[in-house]
């Protein structure tokens, strides 16, 4: 019989070492369901519902209106104004009178070979009717008929001397440069004036290489400009330049505008503004990049259903800033795990805690 020793408390040493045994035993050991519990523990994750989604790539730039054609108007011969007939601003059409040079001396040089030109037709015509009588020898009509073609000739160069004193409109433009006064000397080939036309404006973008591509002749261009926010105006591709600029590496695409935009209030010189999309793929189905794991060359993802992973084989297309689009493997609607899948395995419980897209 085992002797029982009291504490000071008056209870028994062997039942108090007892309950302390099973109270330190008891905090190492599991219920079963606290073990079911800590295996189902769920990891917390973002995800995403597959939806279709723009992803064409848009080309955005900037260029200054200027006219497709712009004339610099030079003076053909020596001389003094006399007289300039215009300012800038003023709609000019073809054949007006922009300005004209002190010609007199050329009008009495114009003048004198007249003269000469009618005495020596008298001269040949005379000559001419004593040739057909046998009056005259051959080497005379040769020589007289020779004599008014050099007279024709004097006189045909005095008439456009006399004509190059007169500046006139090539077409129907616009004086946007005039640099000359009445009474100034200019020299034959200085430029006088500058016209431009108006009937047709166009932009010269700088388009990338990686851009132009996709670009052709006679595809629409919405346009904006600065100066008119809430219009818009339908131009078109007019040309694409053969090759880069060496300096920028940008293609020169040229850009008509409608031929009423002047009338619009389109003038040279206002910056305008162009957003159009370029390889569109208006309504794709796309998951985050991130999203997107790769095993063995296979990119992949994870479906999330009944709050677990499931690993999905897709087909990648074109990746457009952080969406990717899935061409297969995917259906509208699903659930996918939307960070880097890398450290998942399939299978793995998840808790969804935040959306993306």
């Amino acid at each position: 019989m085992a002797a029982c020793v009291l504490n000071q408390t008056g209870v028994p040493r062997l039942l108090l070492a007892g309950t302390l045994l099973s109270l330190f035993s008891g905090c190492g050991e599991s219920s079963p369901a606290e073990d079911a519990d800590r295996e189902e523990a769920r990891t917390p994750v973002a995800a995403v519902e597959l939806a279709r989604r723009d992803l064409s790539r848009h080309l955005s730039t900037s260029a200054t209106v200027q006219p497709k054609s712009r004339i610099r108007l030079a003076a053909r011969t020596t001389g003094t104004l006399e007289a300039v007939y215009v300012e800038e601003g003023d709609e000019v059409a073809a054949g007006d009178l922009l300005a004209r040079l002190d010609t007199t001396q050329d009008e009495a040089e114009l003048a004198r070979a007249r003269a000469q030109e009618k005495q020596a037709r008298q001269e040949y015509r005379r000559t001419d009717r004593l040739r057909a009588n046998e009056l005259v020898s051959s080497s005379e009509y040769e020589r007289q008929r020779t004599n008014l073609r050099v007279a024709e000739s004097e006189r045909q160069l005095w008439e456009t001397r006399v004509a190059y004193g007169k500046m006139e409109a090539p077409g129907d433009t616009i004086v946007t440069a005039r640099y000359i006064e009445p009474g100034e000397a200019v020299e034959a080939g200085e430029t006088l004036f500058e016209l431009t036309s108006m009937d047709q404006l166009v932009l010269r973008l700088g388009v990338s290489e990686l851009d132009v591509v996709h670009l052709q002749e006679g595809q629409a261009v919405p346009v904006r400009l600065d100066a008119r926010p809430g219009a818009e105006m339908d131009g078109s591709i007019r040309r694409i330049f053969p090759q880069a600029d060496r300096s920028s590496r940008l293609i020169p695409v040229e850009v008509a505008l409608p031929g009423d935009a002047f009338r619009n209030g389109a003038r040279p010189g206002f910056l305008a503004r162009v957003r159009m999309p370029i390889d569109e793929r208006p309504d794709v189905l796309a998951v985050p990049a991130s999203a997107i794991g790769e095993d063995d060359g296979e990119p992949y993802v994870f479906v999330i259903e009944n709050d677990r992973l499931h690993h999905r084989t897709i087909e990648r297309g074109t990746t457009r800033g952080q969406w990717t689009e899935v061409e297969a493997g995917l259906d509208e609607g699903e659930i996918v795990l939307a960070t880097n899948p890398i450290d998942m395995n399939d299978g793995d419980p998840v808790r969804i805690v935040g959306w993306r897209g």
